[in-house]
């Protein structure tokens, strides 16, 4: 079910809570309107990543960080430590559709769990030490693939609702 959202016409799926909040947290982690521009629906995410993030997006996600690494943040999107070093020099660029996916995926996993867990360093500290729920598995080694990101995102769902099992 789709529904016509009150920002300029913009349509949000019925299904989607808290759209709104959840893309100004990934942007936000990005670069936010500087970096990224303004993005206010799905729809709006989708064209960017395929078009491609701007690598000043990566650059600006990874100053983010204070507990994570670069070569972990490398390794969770898929991207060697040396290109990783190499887009940082070159911010306009723009990182290819996959990279921009995966890029978008781990700021998306890092805001939900910021959301669930109360703050980015509770966020940063959980993603990196062996969850129960996951089978003692650290929660950013799982974003390497779409399956573990998918365990990791129901996972994070379960904690924001209370339910551990």
């Amino acid at each position: 079910m789709w529904q016509r959202g009150k920002r300029r016409g913009v349509v949000f799926s019925a299904s989607t809570p808290g759209t709104g909040a959840y893309l100004v947290d990934v942007s936000t982690l990005l670069g936010g309107v500087t970096v990224v521009g303004s993005i206010e629906s799905d729809l709006e995410a989708h064209e960017l990543l395929h078009r491609g993030l701007p690598r000043g997006a990566l650059s600006s996600l990874i100053e983010k960080l204070h507990a994570i690494p670069d070569i972990e943040v490398s390794e969770a999107i898929g991207m060697s430590l040396r290109t990783l070093q190499r887009h940082k020099s070159t911010p306009d660029q723009l990182l290819d559709v996959q990279q921009s996916g995966r890029t978008w995926k781990f700021a998306e996993v890092l805001a939900k769990a910021a959301r669930a867990l109360g703050s980015q360093d509770e966020a940063e500290q959980w993603l990196k030490r062996p969850a129960i729920g996951l089978d003692q598995q650290r929660p950013i080694d799982l974003l390497t693939t779409p399956a573990g990101v998918k365990l990791v995102e129901d996972y994070l769902g379960r904690l924001e609702y209370d339910v551990y099992t």
